[in-house]
């Protein structure tokens, strides 16, 4: 399973840059050498808290299941993981505007039912994510808000395979599931 974070503004034109940079040295011919022109662009955004680097892309691999388990229990075992927001400051830089307060996370992916589809030979299973406080994610809809606090914090969540009403068929399968912080 691969998360991803939804790139800020700035990613896009750091990677234009970038390329502009690469391919640069083609366009100069050898009676200019020595001559350049670096052009830029990109964006500084207002955000409370940063996300741990390596909290951003999370591989988690789920444990092989048997079928029979599946349909006993009507779910696989929980898998935890976690996003930790760090260097959280409250107070805006806009001195008029209120000081962060809330946030909420928002999880996206193919939707099956209500929960996250799967791809591969697998079917008749979905993912299904819930919060430290037992809500449980659904495609594209935030989760309940929470009040922010300075300093760091860690969201604790739960990652297990369910039925998803077709015909059970084993095999391999795999998703990516994206997520969104929004403060207020």
């Amino acid at each position: 399973m691969k998360w991803t974070y939804d790139a800020s503004p700035c990613v896009v034109p750091s990677l234009l840059m970038c390329c502009a940079l690469a391919f640069s040295g083609c366009a100069f011919s050898a009676d200019v050498l020595g001559q350049g022109r670096v052009s830029m662009e990109g964006a500084i955004v207002e955000t409370p808290c940063a996300i741990e680097v390596g909290d951003r892309d999370q591989s988690l691999v789920m444990d092989t299941l048997p079928v029979s388990q599946l349909i006993r229990d009507g779910r696989g075992p929980e898998k935890d993981f976690a996003i930790r927001l760090v260097d959280c400051v409250l107070v805006r830089v806009d001195a008029t505007a209120r000081d962060w307060q809330r946030f909420q996370v928002t999880f996206d992916g193919d939707n099956d039912r209500g929960h996250f589809g799967v791809n591969g030979e697998a079917r008749g299973v979905a993912l299904m994510i819930r919060d430290a406080r037992g809500e449980v994610a659904a495609p594209g809809e935030a989760l309940q808000a929470s009040s922010m606090l300075p300093g760091e914090r860690k969201l604790h969540y739960t990652l297990s395979l369910v039925g998803n009403q077709q015909t059970l068929r084993a095999g391999d399968y795999r998703t990516a599931i994206r997520f969104r912080m929004d403060y207020y």
